[in-house]
């Protein structure tokens, strides 16, 4: 492992991967303090919107040595977009983490039109983004991580053949849902917020599709977090988007999911709730 990457981030290695979807990643491998003195295999977190999320979320790998806690030892994966598409990484995500088919909400083309007509966004950056909502891929997208990535890291560094975890938040957040709903190979998912931004979202009919009390699942678990601000706030989307995420959580309960499932409120906005929501997976999930 790198001591150092760019001044910061120690015990952090940045590569660069290209699908065979033809797409090119950025990827963050953080090792655990203690790692270079160890011969244990460790599990694999990976982590959804790297360009974005490394810088608030690897840092908490020193939690694993917290006396106050008892989160159990990882290696975080971060990934994200290389080159000059890191700077696009908002509206490339879009085609990444979201299921296909799904929905784009009347709200969320209301949002997107109101920041165009703030200033927030260009015309270009809208019409973009919005462009990425009607071609998703989340399901390419996944696969890159189980068959491609993976096995890829694991002849690269220590790690152990089972106990992985994937969080995301928003749109990584529903992406973990959707990875969740599809049992992809991870013991553990966190979805922070989970974007389902609309009632037609196709995380419904994926519910829908589960077996009632279903016995012969994989032990998976699932830690779903969401902010006050969202659900009592003034904006509308979030409001909406607080409200599905609230019949996620009644729809699972109703299949009999309980045992598989943790929440938990956080005192944060939807910006600032990323770090607050890995933590709060971890705390939950990833334990000793």
């Amino acid at each position: 492992m790198s001591e150092m990457l760019h001044g910061c981030l120690p015990d952090t290695e940045y590569f660069e991967t290209t699908a065979q979807s033809g797409h090119r990643y950025g990827v963050w491998v953080t090792a655990p303090p203690g790692y270079a003195n160890s011969a244990d295999p460790l599990p694999l977190i990976y982590v959804m919107d790297g360009n974005w999320s490394v810088g608030l979320t690897a840092p908490l790998i020193v939690t694993q040595a917290d006396p106050f806690l008892t989160i159990a030892p990882y290696i975080q994966v971060s990934v994200g977009y290389a080159g000059e598409e890191a700077a696009d990484w908002a509206q490339l995500r879009n085609r990444d983490l979201v299921p296909p088919g799904e929905p784009v909400s009347d709200e969320m083309v209301a949002t997107v039109t109101s920041a165009r007509d703030t200033g927030a966004m260009t015309q270009e950056e809208a019409d973009s983004y919005l462009a990425k909502l009607a071609d998703t891929h989340a399901d390419v997208f996944l696969d890159f991580l189980t068959a491609e990535l993976h096995p890829r890291l694991r002849s690269r560094f220590r790690v152990s053949e089972s106990g992985h975890g994937l969080f995301g938040y928003s749109y990584g957040g529903l992406f973990a849902l959707y990875a969740w709903l599809r049992a992809a190979p991870f013991a553990t998912f966190g979805a922070g917020t989970p974007g389902v931004a609309s009632t037609d979202s196709q995380i419904f009919e994926l519910i829908n599709a589960l077996p009632d009390n279903e016995q012969n699942r994989a032990d998976q678990r699932l830690h779903i977090t969401l902010n006050e601000a969202e659900l009592l706030g003034d904006i509308p989307i979030y409001r909406g988007l607080a409200r599905n995420v609230l019949s996620v959580v009644e729809k699972l309960h109703g299949k009999g999911r309980s045992q598989d499932l943790s929440s938990s409120l956080l005192h944060d906005t939807h910006v600032t709730g990323l770090q607050a929501s890995f933590l709060s997976y971890l705390k939950t999930c990833h334990v000793r």
